[in-house]
């Protein structure tokens, strides 16, 4: 369940619009509050960690608290909802907003839009996580068939391995019978010449 939404400037750690709720169902809202703001100026600043959080440079941080339990997917895609609609609507004014929450309106946007991301189980949040799921099923589908194609190369290089020791024994057999035939060769009619002049001295 989302609980909380907030957008600032990255220059400067501006808040610009905050997701206006009563914040019933959250302990410690103001606490919370607090530690978003100062993840903003830290931002602005360039001191962050990047161990602990996603971060991606730009004009603009949009942040949201959910649930621990909440899927991470279906936050970052509310998030993306946020930012295509917030730069659609007010992207070149940002750059010159002077005061904190210049874009309060916006924030009729995010209270619809979390209304269709509050409940996981509605159909077309499963939706979208079918299809990330489908997406991964694909990445790993093309894994397995590109370590399965390495398999089978190997397979064919092991082949072609063994068959070139093979044809390597038998280059050598014939290279020895070749060697044998070019001695007989050289040294056949030496010996018979020797054989026959032995044969006229004994006889």
């Amino acid at each position: 369940m989302v609980k909380l939404t907030m957008i600032a400037r990255v220059t400067d750690g501006l808040p610009l619009v905050e997701g206006l709720d009563d914040h019933r169902d959250l302990q410690d809202a103001e606490f919370y509050k607090q530690q978003v703001k100062a993840l903003f100026k830290n931002l602005s600043k360039g001191q962050n960690e990047p161990s602990r959080m996603s971060i991606e440079t730009g004009r603009v941080c949009y942040l949201t608290m959910c649930d621990r339990a909440y899927p991470k997917k279906l936050a970052f895609q509310y998030l993306e909802d946020l930012k295509n609609e917030f730069e659609r609507v007010n992207g070149i004014q940002i750059e010159t907003a002077a005061r904190p929450y210049a874009f309060i309106k916006f924030d009729t946007f995010i209270q619809k839009t979390k209304k269709l991301y509050q409940d996981t189980h509605t159909q077309r949040n499963i939706a979208k996580l079918n299809d990330e799921l489908y997406e991964v099923h694909q990445i790993m589908t093309r894994n397995v068939q590109e370590v399965l194609g390495v398999g089978e190369k190997l397979d064919q290089v092991s082949q072609m391995s063994s068959r070139l020791t093979s044809e390597s024994r038998i280059y050598a057999d014939k290279a020895r019978d070749l060697n044998r035939q070019a001695l007989i060769r050289k040294w056949a009619p030496v010996a018979i010449v020797l054989g026959v002049v032995i044969l006229l001295f004994w006889s």
